[in-house]
C-alpha cells in the first residue's frame, strides 16, 4: 500500500544500560555480530522513511560513529522518553526547516532489536486505513508473564484509553493482560501538541511518552492498538536478555535457511551472522559457525566444526570437518577444503583441493591444483606479508613449505617434504630437501 503522508523515524538510544555491566553502550552490543541499533535502523529502512534520527546520550559519541551517516540528537540529562522524543522531533523540524512535522512519526527503541518490518507496516496501515485518522497507534502485546510492563487500559471499542506505568498502576490495573510494547506511531502535527503538555508529575519525575495517550483522548483523538508477538518487542537490558535475543534471532535465521532449501542436520548447533547467505541444497553439519560477511553457494557440503569469516564460497564445494575459512578467502566452484585446513586472503580456483592439515594464506591456487597434506604457505617474514602463486594443475607434495614471495608454475610438481624458496617453472619438478642417508648397523639389539 502507498502512504500519502511522509514518515519520520525517531529511535531512542540514550539509555546508559547499566545492567549490561559494560563500557560499551548498550545499543552497540551485538546480536548475530551486528549492533542492536543497526537491527532497528535496518528494520525502519524497510518502511522507506523520509527522515531518520537517533537520540543518544551526552557521552555516547561511539554510537554516533557507528551509525553514521544517520543523524543524531543528544539528550542531556536523561529526563524520560517524552523528553527524548521532543529533542528528536525538534531536531527533525530543524533539519526540515519546519515548525511541525506534517506526516507520521514512528518512535522506536534502540534496545528492541527483534521488531519485524511487517509489524511496523501494520502500524502504518492502521494509521492510514481508519475512516478518521487516529492521533496515535500503539503497539501492544499480551505476554506470558506481564511482570513490570506498563498496562494498556482499553475502552469498550478496544481503542487505548491510557497507558499506566507499572509503578503507577493500581492492583486492578496490574491484572490487565494487555501491555505496552513501547513503540508508537503518531500523527506528526498532533505529536507536537502532546509533547508541549506532558509533565513530570510521577514517581520518577520523568516525562513519559505514554502520557500522550491521555492527552490525545482529551483532544478527542483516538488511539488505536496493533498487537505484536512478545518476542518481536523484547527489550534487551542485561546480558541474559541479550543471550535470549540472540537465541530468538538465530532460530529465525535457521527457519529462514531451511525454508530456502538449506539442510541443517542439527539446526540448534549452527550459528549464523545477520548477513550470512547460503544457497539452496547446501548441507550443513552440526557445530558450524558463520561470522560476518559469508556467502555460500548451492549444493555445498559443510562438515562439522567448520568456522567461516568474511569468505565467499562457490557452488558444489566440500569444506571440513574442522576447517577454518578466514576473511578474504574466495573459493570457486567444486573446491575441496578438508580437515584442519586454514585459508586466509586467498583465491582457490575451480576444482582445486586442499584436503588435509594445511595453511593457505595470501595465496592464489589455480584450477585443479592439489595441495598435499601438511603444506604451508610461509607468507610472513615478521614484518610483511607476501603472496604465493600456485598454477593450474600444480601438485604440491605433502609436508611442503612454500616460502613467499614465490610462484609455482602450471602443472609443476613439488616433492614431498620440500622447502621451496625459488620459482618453479611450469611442468617442472621442484625438490628441496636433504638426501636420505642410511647407516648400516647403526643400532644393534
Amino acid at each position: 500500500m502507498t502512504h500519502e503522508h511522509p514518515l519520520y523515524c525517531i529511535i531512542l538510544a540514550a539509555g546508559d544500560g547499566t545492567r549490561m555491566k559494560s563500557k560499551t553502550p548498550k545499543v552497540l552490543h551485538e546480536i548475530a555480530q551486528k549492533p542492536m541499533i543497526h537491527h532497528v535502523i535496518d528494520c525502519a529502512k524497510q518502511l522507506n522513511p523520509d527522515q531518520m534520527l537517533v537520540v543518544i546520550g551526552q557521552n555516547q559519541a561511539e554510537i554516533k560513529e557507528v551509525i553514521s551517516p544517520i543523524q543524531t540528537a543528544i539528550q542531556s540529562p536523561a529526563k524520560g522518553t517524552a523528553d527524548a522524543v521532543r529533542i528528536g522531533y525538534e531536531a527533525l523540524c530543524a533539519a526540515e526547516k519546519k515548525d511541525v512535522l506534517k506526516g507520521d512519526v514512528l518512535v522506536l527503541y534502540g534496545d528492541t532489536p527483534l521488531v519485524e518490518p511487517g509489524t511496523l507496516k501494520l502500524m502504518r496501515l492502521e494509521m492510514s486505513a481508519a475512516s478518521k485518522k487516529p492521533g496515535i497507534v500503539v503497539l501492544g502485546m499480551r505476554p506470558f508473564d506481564p511482570a513490570q510492563y506498563g498496562r494498556l487500559v482499553l475502552a469498550e471499542d478496544e481503542t487505548v484509553e491510557r497507558i499506566v506505568e507499572f509503578k503507577e498502576a493500581t492492583e486492578a490495573e496490574k491484572q490487565i493482560e494487555w501491555c505496552n510494547a513501547g513503540l508508537m506511531l503518531f500523527d506528526g502535527e498532533k505529536l507536537a501538541s502532546y509533547l508541549k503538555r506532558i509533565d513530570c508529575n510521577n514517581a520518577k519525575g520523568e516525562y513519559y511518552l505514554t502520557d500522550a495517550i491521555a492527552l490525545a483522548k482529551m483532544d478527542g483523538d483516538s488511539c488505536h492498538l496493533v498487537e505484536a508477538a512478545e518476542e518481536d518487542v523484547m527489550g534487551v537490558n542485561s546480558r541474559a536478555e541479550l543471550a535470549d535475543a540472540e537465541m530468538i534471532f538465530q532460530n529465525r535465521r535457521r527457519d529462514h535457511f531451511m525454508a530456502q532449501g538449506v539442510t541443517l542436520i542439527d539446526p540448534f548447533s549452527v550459528y549464523f551472522a545477520a548477513d550470512t547467505i547460503i544457497g539452496a541444497d547446501t548441507i550443513i553439519e552440526p557445530n558450524v559457525f558463520f561470522g560476518k560477511g559469508v556467502t555460500v553457494g548451492s549444493h555445498c557440503h559443510i562438515y562439522a566444526f567448520s568456522h567461516f569469516e568474511g569468505a565467499t564460497i562457490g557452488n558444489e564445494c566440500e569444506i571440513g570437518p574442522f576447517a577454518r575459512i578466514r576473511p578474504a578467502s574466495h573459493l570457486h566452484d567444486n573446491v575441496k577444503i578438508g580437515n584442519f585446513v586454514e585459508t586466509k586472503k586467498s583465491v582457490i580456483e575451480k576444482g582445486a583441493k586442499v584436503s588435509h592439515l594445511s595453511y593457505v594464506g595470501d595465496a592464489f591456487v589455480g584450477e585443479k591444483a592439489n595441495i598435499g597434506a601438511g603444506t604451508i604457505t610461509c607468507n610472513y617474514d615478521g614484518v610483511n606479508k607476501f603472496q604465493t602463486k600456485i598454477g593450474k594443475g600444480a601438485f604440491i607434495g605433502s609436508n611442503s613449505s612454500l616460502v613467499a614471495p614465490i610462484e609455482i608454475g602450471e602443472g609443476a610438481m613439488i616433492g614431498a617434504g620440500s622447502v621451496i624458496t625459488k620459482t618453479v617453472e611450469p611442468f617442472a619438478l621442484g625438490v628441496a630437501r636433504g638426501r636420505q642417508v642410511n647407516k648400516e648397523n647403526w643400532r644393534k639389539s
